[in-house]
């Protein structure tokens, strides 16, 4: 685990500049330090040994004073852009991750890291405000107040610093060593979050399912469980976390009291001036604080730190290069698949899967579920890229296209309706009566208060499934993509949604649009122009064939 990671400085920008400004505080901060400390021991000295008088030590006590006010704003200022550097920070790399797993693509997000980015994109990100906030500036304090410190001893008493550089490293031998503890503890805590936070969300993205079999309360003892490996996890650093603050805070103060001894023996002796061994003293625990509080914030960051490792991780993984050349109109060009598949963990699926769009036509993907039929539509739309054989639209390779000039003619509708926050009007385009009344659209109307300008929450929330699912088919209806893809379209509806489906895809034929249906019921296969069945097979590719 590295105390900066110089990935962070390239993948956020705004990391970049508050490192830089806050090494400056910092140097303006160990100036500051020996200032005071040189100013105390003047004023003291003077004091007891010279007798000086209140009115005589007046200039030097006004300058003390203004030292202690700049440092306290220099604090407060450093502190200030911390939080404003953390949440500029947090929101790029949030940002980044995001759309380099979509650019990732869905099989990426299949494999497992799905759920594990999106825990990562929301509150795994979060723990880096500590690491910003308390422990950098710590940190990069260390690289310069204490060595700064360090040498204004070195010129006032060598013995003195004799002794702190005998046991400075002492410090940080022991941070490395209960890092290194602590490093497989907060990454243990992030995993055991980031399946908590994946089970959380199947389980709300599956709980109208589960309460109509009765089983939403079933899965309680899972998330039980997991919940409690996440507290013991944390738990578990917290104990650390407190142990190791204790043997830095007895290391740094017996390291203060050897360096005092040492200067009282000579004070004693008379080998000393009393104003260099005040300053000593007062230097000598600014010498260890910013290293005893690199320690003691290192813990509160460490859950940031392993965070902002994964989102590297996720962000160097490579993206397979994307085409340029711009689609054709769909309107007029074929897509076309030929004997393609694609290689899974159970096989190929599909396998072999011959299909051709032809503009105006209506064409139906059957098969037993898990067969590669979404898998298909994927690979159509350049999710996906085959493991064998050939996705062309026109007479260009699919490979080649500009995604963003393919998805411009698509309006695709999968089994769940994704709708995005808005009015009604909004979501589906326009307000369009003909439309509206072809889906059954308007009957939903008539009972909102606002019509079309209804406003729905996330996902559609306020309506139930069935009426997002005629909202969607409206938009599909009102949109003029030419390509029209429905996924399971009457999934989850019943005779009289199924209907209504039946009659928006036999009005995209009239409009002369292509349509492509993945589809189980027969009503729904029967009004399609060509049926393409959808098979897998067992991959034998890799598998060695016994003697």
């Amino acid at each position: 685990m590295r105390p900066l990671d110089p990935r962070l400085l390239r993948y956020a920008r705004s990391a970049r500049g508050y490192v830089y400004l806050t090494t400056a505080f910092g140097v303006v901060t160990a100036a500051l330090v020996v200032c005071q400390a040189l100013l105390l021991a003047h004023a003291l000295g003077s004091a007891v040994h010279d007798g000086a008088t209140l009115a005589s030590l007046a200039p030097t006590i006004a300058w003390l004073a203004v030292v202690v006010v700049a440092r306290m704003l220099v604090t407060a200022g450093q502190e200030r852009f911390a939080h404003r550097a953390a949440t500029a920070t947090i929101a790029e790399l949030r940002e980044q991750v995001v759309e380099h797993a979509v650019a990732l693509g869905p099989r990426w997000l299949a494999s497992g890291e799905g759920p594990a980015v999106a825990t990562l994109a929301t509150r795994g990100l979060d723990n880096l405000q500590p690491y910003f906030v308390r422990y950098l500036p710590q940190l990069l304090l260390a690289a310069t107040v204490t060595p700064g410190v360090l040498l204004v001893v070195l010129g006032l008493d060598w013995v003195s610093a004799a002794i702190m550089v005998a046991v400075l490293p002492l410090v940080p031998i022991f941070m490395i060593l209960i890092g290194r503890l602590t490093q497989g503890r907060s990454e243990r805590g992030l995993v055991a979050m980031q399946r908590l936070g994946a089970q959380v969300l199947d389980l709300l993205s599956g709980l109208p399912t589960l309460r109509a079999h009765g089983r939403e309360r079933g899965q309680g003892a899972r998330v039980r469980v997991l919940g409690d490996a996440h507290r013991e996890a944390t738990m578990g650093t917290l104990r650390i976390a407190f142990l190791s603050g204790m043997v830095l805070e007895l290391l740094t103060t017996l390291s203060v009291a050897l360096v005092a001894v040492a200067i009282g023996l000579r004070l004693v002796s008379g080998d000393l001036a009393l104003t260099t061994g005040i300053a000593v003293l007062v230097l000598a625990p600014e010498v260890f604080l910013p290293l005893r509080q690199v320690g003691t914030q290192f813990h509160a960051a460490a859950d940031g730190v392993a965070a902002a490792a994964q989102a590297f991780a996720v962000l160097e993984t490579p993206v397979l290069p994307r085409g340029t050349t711009p689609a054709p109109d769909l309107s007029t060009a074929t897509i076309a698949l030929t004997s393609v598949s694609v290689r899974t963990a159970g096989g190929r699926t599909p396998a072999a899967l011959d299909l051709s769009l032809r503009p105006g036509t209506v064409v139906a993907l059957t098969g037993p579920s898990g067969v590669g039929k979404t898998t298909a539509v994927e690979v159509l739309l350049g999710l996906v890229r085959p493991d064998a054989g050939s996705a062309t639209v026109g007479t260009l390779d699919l490979a080649d296209v500009d995604p963003a000039t393919l998805w411009s003619q698509v309006s695709w509708l999968p089994q769940r309706p994704v709708l995005e926050p808005g009015t009604i009007a909004s979501i589906v385009g326009r307000p369009d009566a003909a439309a509206a009344a072809r889906t059954g659209l308007d009957a939903v109307l008539a009972t909102l208060p606002d019509g079309w300008q209804t406003e729905l929450g996330r996902g559609g929330e306020g309506l139930s499934l069935g009426q997002r699912q005629r909202v969607a088919l409206t938009r599909a209806l009102v949109s003029e993509a030419p390509l029209v893809i429905l996924d399971e379209p009457t999934a989850h509806l019943d005779a009289a949604g199924e209907a209504v489906v039946l009659d928006t895809v036999r009005a995209l034929r009239e409009a002369g649009r292509t349509v492509l249906l993945v589809a189980h019921r027969p009503s729904l296969v029967a009004c399609a122009d060509v049926v393409v069945e959808v098979r897998s097979a067992v991959d034998t590719m890799d598998t060695a064939v016994p003697a």
